[in-house]
């Protein structure tokens, strides 16, 4: 079985091999493990990313972070900030970012893209219901960040959350900058900030 990672020149295409052997057919397993893609999202993706973010959210706040029109543009216009999950063709976990030009994140920042930026903002990382509760959250997020760290120019990365997903974001290497200006239904948010330095690297034994 092999995992493929494919989409932009910055995400070239690579395969986790396992042992090559002979299987007799008789003894062969009935059932094998779905093949994984990771690639950047196109417009085609957007009504299953909406899907898929409407459902962990409104539920939870009663808005989505991003609307299917904000996705449709945000994945238009810098699709190589997004990154998103496959499993036999199915999407089951995404994030998509967008550039920045300012220290701190703004409420312009929730529906605007700054090209030729150092810093990403990520709006959004979703798991489909019936994957949740698998570890896919954070593989996801940790091979997004490796693959920005591979992006010429990009420095760092910011997100809002909420406090209780502050310890999930430290544990992968963000920083706490402080309370966020930005507010959404009377909610209110730590900013976070991950420093893309250093090289990127090949993660063993992920479960993925």
């Amino acid at each position: 079985m092999t995992q493929q990672v494919s989409g932009s020149p910055f995400l070239k295409p690579f395969f986790l091999k396992t042992p090559v052997r002979v299987v007799n057919p008789l003894r062969q397993r009935r059932h094998t493990l779905p093949a994984s893609e990771f690639r950047n999202l196109t417009p085609q993706d957007a009504i299953s990313v909406f899907e898929i973010e409407r459902e962990a959210f409104v539920s939870v706040s009663g808005e989505c972070p991003l609307t299917l029109d904000e996705v449709l543009n945000f994945v238009g216009q810098c699709p190589e900030l997004s990154l998103g999950w496959f499993e036999e063709g199915q999407l089951v976990a995404f994030i998509i970012g967008t550039g920045w030009d300012k220290e701190r994140l703004s409420q312009e920042a929730m529906t605007r893209h700054v090209p030729d930026t150092p810093t990403v903002h990520i709006h959004v990382l979703s798991v489909h219901r019936h994957c949740r509760q698998q570890g896919k959250g954070s593989i996801l997020l940790w091979r997004y960040l490796q693959y920005l760290r591979c992006m010429p120019g990009l420095c760092r990365a910011l997100l809002i959350c909420e406090d209780f997903l502050v310890p999930f974001y430290v544990k992968a290497g963000f920083k706490e900058k402080g309370t966020s200006a930005i507010s959404i239904c009377n909610m209110q948010f730590q900013e976070m900030e991950f420093t893309l330095g250093g090289q990127a690297f090949v993660r063993r034994n992920s479960g993925c």
